[in-house]
């Protein structure tokens, strides 16, 4: 049996490798508590697919300035978050 075959790094291989390093990090992510602070003073850039998401499983959100929480209020009554607002225009370019 060649390492690769012993550690689940072959190619074509399900459940080893990057696919396991990626589910136990989204676990992590999920445990964390909500952060407090901002996200009640900003709108953030959170993906629109993850949103859908968050409202049907209630699960947290994380925007492009890394903040997380579960989006409740309506976003057009709030200022854009300068730091999103930022990381966005840098990726467009």
């Amino acid at each position: 049996m060649s390492s690769t075959e012993s550690t689940g790094g072959g190619q074509g291989g399900s459940g080893g490798g990057l696919d396991v390093m990626d589910r136990e990090l989204e676990k992590l992510l999920e445990d964390e508590l909500n952060e407090p602070g901002d996200h009640e003073r900003f709108s953030h850039y959170v993906p629109k697919d993850k949103i859908i998401e968050s409202a049907v499983t209630g699960k947290p959100v994380r925007a492009l300035c890394g903040k997380k929480w579960v989006p409740t209020r309506d976003p057009e009554k709030f200022p854009i978050c300068p730091d999103c607002k930022r990381i966005y225009e840098q990726l467009k370019n």
